[in-house]
């Protein structure tokens, strides 16, 4: 059973639309879903909890239809959510929150939240209203990941956290995966930390889905150029994914078996791809 499937799912609202979107997320991988402000992630997300219903296709997570069912309902109990915007509490204290959360979770676990706040120094006696922006952040992930839950639902959830506590969310990330029934959907501008942890990604631009696949073999098949605008217009230009035209050349995102005999090629990343994808044109 896939943890996540979505097939030729449509939305539309008002000027903008998500159209033909397909995306599978398998149990035991983590998923990077990845594309600009106003691409559709959020969107996405809300459909895969249930918040909202799609005007075509299917979405299904955990083996159940999402909707605002009975049946769908239980599923929640196995989903942890960390949205952008961390959705607690302001009066309570973390000890506190998690009392709440206790009533709330069938499966909820007091002694792995206790443990989860202490490995991510989360203040004992501090009101919520008052933690920083990237301490709430610390505080939700330490909700989604204390009631045995099979699938995290991350958007935005590294978003405000220096580095050093990223890489530590990351850790727990990767622990969370270890177990094979478990799987992650991760939403981040932060291409970066997808590139870490992310066996999957989705790139979506302007509510279509623009290159998905596995990480590696994305990277594998796709390299990156740096060429000089007469050296591309005499380029055969079977196998270009995107180019991007500037000052100093042509950034050329093609398919590596195409590359001509000879062209240099550099590093590419998933931020260059993101890139060239949201920004570059197909080849004329």
């Amino acid at each position: 059973m896939n943890a996540i499937e979505l097939n030729h799912v449509a939305k539309r609202y008002g000027d903008f639309a998500l159209e033909d979107v397909n995306l599978t997320l398998p149990q035991g991988c983590v998923l990077g879903l990845i594309g600009e402000n106003g691409a559709g992630k959020s969107t996405l997300i809300r459909m895969m909890l249930g918040a909202c219903r799609p005007d075509g296709g299917e979405v299904r997570v955990l083996g159940e239809k999402a909707g605002r069912t009975a049946t769908f309902t239980k599923v929640r109990q196995d989903i942890g959510v960390v949205l952008d915007e961390a959705c607690l509490p302001d009066e309570l204290t973390a000890q506190q929150v998690g009392k709440v959360m206790h009533g709330i979770y069938a499966n909820w676990d007091d002694a792995a939240f206790s443990s989860l706040c202490a490995r991510l120094d989360l203040p004992k006696g501090k009101k919520v209203k008052d933690f920083s922006r990237g301490t709430k952040m610390k505080l939700a992930i330490a909700v989604a990941l204390s009631h045995k839950a099979k699938l995290l639902v991350l958007d935005e959830a590294t978003g405000g956290l220096d580095p050093v506590v990223r890489d530590e969310i990351l850790d727990l990330l990767n622990d969370f995966t270890r177990e094979e029934e478990h799987a992650i959907l991760l939403s981040s501008h932060i291409v970066t930390d997808l590139e870490k942890i992310c066996d999957y990604v989705v790139f979506l631009h302007k509510g279509r889905v623009q290159m998905a696949g596995e990480k590696d073999e994305l990277l594998e098949r796709y390299a990156l150029l740096n060429m000089t605008h007469e050296d591309y217009a005499a380029m055969e230009k079977r196998g270009v994914a995107r180019m991007l035209e500037g000052h100093g050349g042509v950034r050329v995102l093609m398919e590596r078996q195409a590359t001509p005999r000879g062209a240099q090629t550099e590093r590419l990343g998933l931020e260059d791809m993101m890139l060239l994808l949201e920004k570059g044109e197909k080849a004329q």
